[in-house]
């Protein structure tokens, strides 16, 4: 057997930032473009982009995501990549990623998850650029406006246009170079490119691209909307194979004493003890989403739904189930079927089974849900009554 060579070149994908000026609730990487995310775009002029080792710098709290979107565009490469998580500035961000980078690497390109649209010919040329020269190398375009210096509300004189250039990424360097410089680095910069400078190198330009704009307002994500090309349907590992399907099996835990009322199976159970968690405590839900998951290789609940992420406090089953389905979607997997067995005491499942089955399927637009319980004949803590579990088993078949 034949074993591929390891990279020499390596990109840094910066997706850390929050996007204020973008006025979205999400951090921007996650903002949708179309049915897919910024940073799933930007994704796909790395992965059509000459072989790398791929690093994708997230914030705190969305490494699952970016894992998963990484996965997806990255298809039988995804061997190459790795998330990390970024820091409080932009400059940190760079700097947990040149840490996340193998021994073959000779060749870093840092690029921006905010220039989407970036065609992988770009990559291509800086990546030659920095093989011909050893400098350090950006992507720029000519600046077409007229630009005029001022002091305040007065123009105090133009400014000649054509020694200026409108920098983009990806930027790329020598690994040595780009290391050696943030090492030395005593203060923030506005990209890679002006932090290599000030340590002593050289930096060019090659031609850019108008579709590597950046996107920083809400006019830019409309401009992005426009002009984006759809992202093809996912060719995931296991479709094709096994006529398609796969099997995964989640385990979910709660105990009693949370605030409010009980929530499992997706109803909510009044005048019974309410079950402690980060969100609603449904064992039935958070088993049944593990269990897609694992099915997918999509990670697990905690990897998409951690205690990191507050906008699923307090979530019931339909936001679990909902968000789960459309990523088994974006990997080009559907439900099939669900089992679900409850071990617990109380409350009594067998008078709502049928009404806990549909909302269950209803989540899952509409697959087959059946749920079992069992007391457990007293033994263990559901027998003792001290909490609930959930097993769960799962059936997906790829998407047609």
């Amino acid at each position: 057997m034949t074993i591929a060579p390891a990279p020499r070149i390596a990109v840094i994908v910066v997706a850390a930032g929050s996007g204020t000026r973008l006025g979205q609730e999400a951090p921007k990487a996650f903002v949708g473009i179309d049915g897919h995310t910024i940073l799933r775009h930007a994704l796909r002029g790395v992965f059509e982009a000459p072989e790398a080792q791929i690093v994708v710098v997230a914030p705190s709290g969305r490494e699952g995501e970016a894992l998963t979107e990484a996965r997806e565009a990255a298809g039988d490469r995804a061997g190459q990549v790795s998330v990390v998580t970024g820091g409080a500035t932009r400059q940190q961000s760079v700097a947990a990623g040149l840490r996340e980078l193998w021994p073959s690497v000779e060749v870093v390109l840092v690029h921006d998850a905010a220039r989407a649209l970036t065609p992988p010919d770009v990559f291509a040329r800086v990546i030659d650029a920095v093989d011909r020269t050893g400098w350090g190398v950006v992507p720029g375009l000519p600046v077409v406006d007229t630009i005029k210096r001022v002091d305040g509300q007065q123009v105090v004189e133009a400014v000649d246009r054509s020694e200026l250039t409108a920098a983009q990424t990806p930027q790329g360097f020598r690994r040595d170079v780009l290391e050696t410089a943030y090492a030395v680095a005593s203060e923030e910069f506005t990209d890679d490119a002006a932090l290599v400078a000030a340590a002593g190198h050289r930096v060019a330009v090659v031609q850019g691209d108008a579709l590597a704009f950046k996107i920083t307002t809400p006019a830019d994500l409309d401009r992005a909307r426009h002009l984006a090309v759809p992202v093809p349907p996912v060719s995931h590992p296991g479709a094709g194979q096994a006529n398609g399907q796969r099997v995964g099996v989640g385990t979910d835990v709660h105990a009693y004493g949370g605030d409010g009322a009980l929530w499992l199976a997706g109803l909510e159970w009044p005048g019974e003890r309410g079950l402690s968690g980060h969100s609603d405590g449904d064992a039935v839900a958070h088993a049944i989403v593990d269990a897609l998951l694992s099915a997918a290789g999509l990670g697990d609940i905690g990897t998409h739904f951690g205690t990191s992420r507050p906008e699923f406090a307090g979530a019931h089953a339909d936001a679990f189930l909902a968000r789960t389905r459309q990523l088994l979607g974006e990997a080009g997997w559907v439900v099939a079927n669900v089992a679900v067995q409850v071990q617990s005491n109380a409350p009594k499942l067998a008078p709502r089974r049928a009404e806990a089955e549909a909302v269950l399927s209803a989540a899952l637009g509409g697959a087959p849900v059946s749920v079992a319980a069992t007391t457990t004949d007293g033994l263990g803590f559901a027998g003792e009554g001290v909490g609930v579990q959930a097993f769960a088993v799962a059936l997906i078949q790829a998407a047609r």
